[in-house]
């Protein structure tokens, strides 16, 4: 089968493998054009951001590591039972 951006193709042959059709979509990246009344009907699989990208934006700690090296965390830590 030749890759392209798009696929199109008649609602009667999505309804006779619209399984098949949908996983080939979202594995390749096609998007899938529909055919129905003269109309177009588009599928766009979503781009997936990367998992570095969902990661949540957190402010890092400003300053000289050695400061908090030294400091006294027995109010914050216990130990787990």
């Amino acid at each position: 089968m030749i890759y392209c951006q798009q696929m199109r193709i008649t609602a009667s042959r999505l309804r006779e493998d619209v399984y098949r059709i949908l996983d080939e979509a979202i594995e390749t990246g096609r998007t899938v054009e529909i055919v129905r009344r003269g109309k177009i009907v588009r599928l766009v699989p979503e781009e997936r951001a990367s998992r570095l990208a969902r990661l949540k934006k957190r402010t890092g700690f400003e300053g000289n590591p050695d400061d908090i090296a030294g400091m006294d965390w027995s109010k914050e830590w216990s130990e787990l039972k």
